[in-house]
């Protein structure tokens, strides 16, 4: 075994998996398993396999995701920037099939970064109800926006808060989040090296005292009769085992469910935590017996790396006459009612903060109103001639970006937001500017140019690249009685990669030079 894995590490696995040690510490000399899941918010998984370039083997856990073969590079592919897939560590995948979240729903990513299970999670919503994913590292939500804007999430919201603030604002609302809780990631060692020089005899406790206020807090926003999953990538029974039965002690409304993959997963570890773990309060047994019922993922018992999986069902039955006005509930409005509310008293409240003005002196309502309504005439007159459909949710002018956003922006005051949804365009100087994540998101149908490459032909890579490319006329489809000249839509092998803009037998290149191609 090349890999040095630290000697307390070795020792505390020992006495956990006792005559099982030998059979999980040769797992070691395996390589690391990989994978891709499939995006279905864009491609259906048989058109995926149908279109894969390498051979693709099933996830058992997860219906999209397929094992990928040593060697191969999916990220270096057109279809990787068209979004059809994300790369994403097997057993990674199975938090989301646990949370088993359905179409229209509210859901909580609360450590979201850098947002694989944000992107599973919006799939299975299939664009109706909402996603707010969150992460406190700055860096890290970059990341996190910028793959839920790859994959064409369009009823997304991207926070850094901390969960405390966020409970503060949505008591009781989501019907269910996912807590893929910090964690000392002894179950990545196999698989990133760093973990292992970062890990510590002491980083389990340090990292188990977040993990409650964090689950403590997520709690608090659940609807009643709502799911969560709490999730890590630790072998470590005091941030996983202890911190359920704690939770389950000071939280009589929750109980455990069973996965669903018994053949697969391994039962929660109870007896070295109950003869090692230091826990500050007193687990009746009936704790003890339910938090066997959480799921470990042992890389000596599956194709996949270590985790830690336990469904939390809150056993209360939601009140709607009491919880439904903390809170708008979504739904799609009209352009009209939209309008309404942003002109409204209130939210000119909001917006003025954000609107520019001179630096120094904020400016009038007047003016903020104005600025405001040319910006939605410019957005409404793009929308009305380029796209086949009206956006839902609500309209939302940042400054001069404007976002389609499932919660009004007042929902969102106090907190720090990072996207308030999906991202649009700019307005500026009487005109609309699409963004790229507003392509991204569009299927091929929905914008009036339309402009198919090919992979085969290299096309493609060119248009990644940046490049400008030579255009015929006649390659633009476009809808009925619109001119060919203005903004196309790129689309690889018939999938949403991004914009460009056509004349005179030129496609001048929108794709942002920060997402560009580099591969040789």
């Amino acid at each position: 075994m090349a890999l040095q894995l630290p000697a307390a590490f070795e020792e505390r696995m020992k006495s956990l998996l006792q005559e099982h040690y030998d059979h999980f510490i040769a797992s070691y000399d395996h390589n690391p398993y990989s994978g891709i899941r499939v995006n279905t918010l864009k491609i259906s998984v048989e058109d995926m396999l149908a279109l894969s370039p390498w051979p693709l083997k099933p996830i058992p856990w997860c219906p999209t995701g397929f094992y990928t073969e040593t060697g191969e590079r999916p990220g270096r592919h057109p279809y990787y920037h068209a979004g059809l897939y994300y790369i994403q560590e097997p057993s990674a995948m199975a938090p989301v099939e646990l949370l088993d979240v359905q179409p229209g729903e509210r859901v909580l990513d609360l450590c979201a970064a850098p947002g694989g299970k944000s992107t599973q999670i919006a799939a299975k919503l299939k664009g109706q109800g909402m996603l707010i994913s969150n992460d406190l590292n700055s860096e890290r939500t970059k990341a996190l926006a910028k793959n839920l804007e790859l994959y064409g999430v369009r009823n997304g919201i991207v926070l850094q808060e901390h969960p405390d603030r966020i409970a503060g604002k949505f008591p009781s609302f989501f019907d269910k989040i996912l807590v893929d809780a910090p964690c000392s990631g002894e179950g990545m060692f196999r698989k990133d090296e760093d973990m292992v020089r970062q890990w510590t005899v002491d980083s389990p406790a340090k990292y188990a005292a977040m993990q409650r206020d964090i689950l403590k807090s997520a709690a608090a926003m659940l609807k009643p009769g709502g799911r969560m999953v709490y999730s890590t990538c630790t072998f470590s029974p005091e941030e996983n085992e202890a911190i359920i039965a704690e939770f389950l002690t000071s939280h009589e409304h929750f109980h455990v469910l069973a996965p669903t993959q018994n053949g697969l997963f391994a039962k929660g570890e109870t007896a070295w935590v109950r003869e090692n773990a230091e826990i500050d309060q007193a687990i009746p047994e009936g704790i003890w017996e339910q938090t066997e019922y959480t799921a470990r993922l042992w890389p000596h018992l599956i194709e996949g790396e270590g985790h830690y999986l336990a469904v939390l069902q809150h056993d209360g039955i939601e009140d709607i006459e009491e919880n439904e006005p903390r809170v708008l509930t979504i739904t799609s409005a009209s352009r009209d009612s939209q309008e309404g509310r942003l002109r409204s008293k209130d939210n000119t409240r909001s917006e003025r903060v954000r609107s520019g003005g001179k630096k120094g002196k904020a400016p009038s309502k007047s003016s903020v109103v104005d600025q405001t309504t040319g910006q939605l005439e410019a957005y409404e007159q793009f929308i009305n001639s380029h796209l086949s459909f009206k956006p839902a949710g609500y309209t939302i002018v940042y400054g001069q970006h404007i976002y389609q956003s499932p919660l009004p922006s007042d929902a969102l005051d106090g907190l720090k937001v990072v996207r308030p949804g999906w991202y649009t365009g700019d307005a500026k100087n009487g005109r609309f500017i699409p963004s790229h994540p507003l392509a991204t998101a569009l299927n091929s149908h929905e914008f009036c140019r339309v402009l198919h490459l090919s992979t085969e032909t290299g096309e493609a890579v060119h248009y990644l690249k940046g490049e400008t490319l030579n255009v015929d006329s006649e390659r633009i489809t476009c809808f009925e009685g619109i001119n060919v000249k203005g903004y196309v839509l790129v689309c690889i092998d018939g999938y949403s990669a991004g914009f460009g803009k056509w004349q005179d037998g030129f496609l001048k290149n929108d794709y942002p030079a920060g997402w560009r191609w580099t591969s040789v």
